[in-house]
C-alpha cells in the first residue's frame, strides 16, 4: 500500500512543522527519543521539497538525537544528508562547521571506526554531488586512520575532516 502525502498550505504547513518542532523537543527534554525521532522524521517528510532551511534543522536535530544514542553512523549520515539538501552556499557551509562538531565528539569517543561500515546508502544519495561523493570517501579513510592528501574548495569541509583526524 502506498502512502499518501498530503500537501499542506505553506502557512499550515510552517504551522504544522513548527508544532512537531515543538513536539519533538519536548520529547527530546523527556527521554523520549523513540518520539523525538518519529516527529522529526515527520518533519523531514513534510519539508524537504517546500521548506529546504527546515529540513536542513530537522536533520541536525536527529543527528544530535542519534549521537545521544550514540549512533555515530547515523548522526554523520543525517548531517550529510542536510549538507546535500542545503539550499544555500551558507547552509551548506554551516552545515560542515556542525559536521565538523559531531566528527569531533566521535573522535573523543573513539568511534571513528564506526563510520567505515555500512555507507552505501550514503555512497547512493551523494554519488551525483562529486564533490560531496570525494568528500565521504575522504572521510572514511580518515575514520580508518589512513592518510588523507585531498583538498577542498570550501574551506568549512577540510575543517570538518581535520576535526575527525584530530
Amino acid at each position: 500500500m502506498r502512502k499518501v502525502v498530503i500537501k499542506y498550505e505553506p502557512l499550515n504547513r510552517k504551522e504544522r512543522i513548527a508544532r512537531l518542532f515543538r513536539e519533538a523537543i519536548e520529547a527530546e527534554n523527556q527521554k523520549d527519543l523513540e518520539t523525538a525521532k518519529k516527529k522529526l522524521d515527520e518533519i523531514l517528510h513534510e519539508s524537504m521539497e517546500e521548506e529546504p532551511e527546515l529540513y536542513f534543522e530537522a536533520c541536525f536535530r536527529l543527528a544530535d538525537i542519534f549521537l545521544q544514542e550514540d549512533n555515530y553512523r547515523g548522526a554523520v549520515k543525517c548531517a550529510l544528508r542536510a549538507i546535500y539538501n542545503a539550499p544555500n552556499d551558507d547552509l551548506f557551509r554551516l552545515g560542515f562547521k556542525r559536521l565538523g562538531d559531531i566528527l569531533t565528539i566521535i573522535r573523543d569517543a573513539g568511534k571513528e571506526l564506526e563510520l567505515t561500515e555500512n555507507m552505501d546508502s550514503l555512497r547512493v544519495l551523494l554519488k551525483e554531488d562529486k564533490l560531496l561523493s570525494k568528500f565521504l570517501e575522504a572521510l572514511i579513510k580518515a575514520a580508518k586512520g589512513e592518510e588523507v592528501s585531498v583538498e577542498f574548495p570550501v574551506k568549512e569541509m577540510n575543517e570538518a575532516l581535520e576535526a575527525l583526524k584530530g
